[in-house]
């Protein structure tokens, strides 16, 4: 079940290591989901109780340690040796008197790692205050260490097969984002709109079918679009109000996020305006980018189109995407904002969302894309522009 070759995971592991190395570290203790199927392949919803990846400079393999019931997982999704492959007894799971990490800190005092220089990623979601102090009280001869974002900076170039899932998870969102326009109408609750996206997100193609997003469908309506992320209710959609569609498709845990607005009647002046000046500076910054070019260069590209409007936008216009699980699909490394001097090379790739929110109304469209060997690659298809129900046939 494996989504990759062996030797590219070894390519994986060997550029974590060099890492690692310039961090001064022995061994990183990864959290997050997304960083241990990254380098693993292991891929369960199982990250709502403690479970880690245990990589040491010395072992040609990482270990997983995880909850009982999921130990078979890991030998079915991942690349590792059974012998790598450890649990933890079910009575440490939501327990007062006994915590994973106090198990885990016994496995790495087995293996003779307990007084060596260990990175944490500390910004995780998935590893608590109370994690931290276990391992600290359990390891007191450990040296720890911040190593937050090391393998997400690893992912950040992505290999010919991820771009491949990549581009069959953009197709699925053009499904999604179809049936979004094809369901939201006038008399419709917001509910059912969204159980059909969903349902089209999971079924894909006839090829090729998707994973659950980390992110669900974002479908802010009315005067809800003035603000990004929220969902649905079980209210009907009216005549002439526009909606927010934000959505990704997900193929072998990678993303390709899109997002598009949709008036439902005519739209306001104001928001076809300002839908034609976002598509304007999108266009303008999908042309800034190629190798060299940093991250701020493509955000500057966006502002100055803007800027001729009057218009100012304070937040990131684009992030890295790639691999991940809930709550968030993005790499959370580089972004296309002013001061990100991340220099562009090929196989990057980022959702560029310039969505700009007002006080009563907001306008959301969007593109993932590939930086090339000479420029960019859009990897999302659908219309981008504003979408009147009532006057536009849609088709892909």
């Amino acid at each position: 079940m494996i989504p990759f070759t062996v030797e590219e995971y070894h390519g994986r592991l060997t550029q974590t290591k060099l890492r690692m190395q310039q961090k001064g570290l022995d061994v990183l203790l990864i959290t997050d989901p997304a960083n241990m199927n990254y380098l693993s392949g292991y891929d369960g919803w199982s990250f709502y109780v403690d479970q880690m990846l245990i990589v040491s400079l010395d072992r040609v393999q990482p270990i997983w340690i995880g909850r009982k019931m999921d130990a078979n997982a890991a030998k079915v999704t991942t690349w590792l040796y059974e012998d790598n492959i450890l649990s933890y007894p079910e009575d440490h799971i939501h327990s007062q008197e006994r915590h994973p990490m106090e198990f885990i800190a016994g496995v790495l005092q087995q293996l003779g790692l307990a007084t060596c220089r260990i990175g944490l990623e500390m910004a995780s979601y998935y590893f608590s205050a109370l994690a931290y102090e276990k391992l600290k009280k359990s390891l007191p001869d450990a040296r720890f260490q911040d190593a937050s974002l090391l393998v997400n900076h690893v992912r950040l170039i992505k290999s010919n097969q991820e771009i491949d899932y990549i581009r069959r998870a953009a197709k699925i969102a053009a499904i999604g984002m179809q049936s979004a326009i094809t369901s939201i109408q006038e008399g419709v609750r917001e509910c059912d709109a969204a159980a059909t996206i969903f349902k089209h997100l999971i079924s894909g193609t006839d090829e090729f079918g998707g994973d659950y997003p980390s992110i669900v469908p974002l479908l802010p309506a009315g005067k809800n679009t003035s603000t990004p992320h929220l969902t649905w209710t079980d209210r009907y959609y009216t005549e002439n109000e526009i909606v927010i569609i934000e959505l990704a498709g997900c193929h072998r845990r990678y993303h390709a996020p899109m997002a598009r607005t949709l008036s439902l009647g005519r739209p306001s002046e104001e928001v076809t305006e300002t839908s034609k000046i976002l598509v304007e500076g999108l266009n303008t910054a999908i042309e800034a980018v190629k190798p060299g070019a940093t991250c701020e260069d493509v955000e500057m590209a966006w502002r100055k189109v803007i800027s001729k409007y009057g218009i100012e936008k304070d937040s990131r216009m684009g992030y890295s995407v790639g691999v991940g699980y809930p709550p968030d699909w993005g790499e959370h490394t580089a972004s296309i904002r002013q001061g990100d001097q991340t220099i562009l090379q090929p196989n990057m790739t980022f959702h560029m969302i310039p969505g700009l929110w007002f006080d009563d109304y907001g306008v959301e469209i969007s593109e993932t894309i590939r930086v090339t060997e000479t420029g960019c690659e859009v990897l999302t298809e659908f219309q981008r522009e504003l979408i009147i129900k009532d006057q536009i046939d849609i088709a892909i």
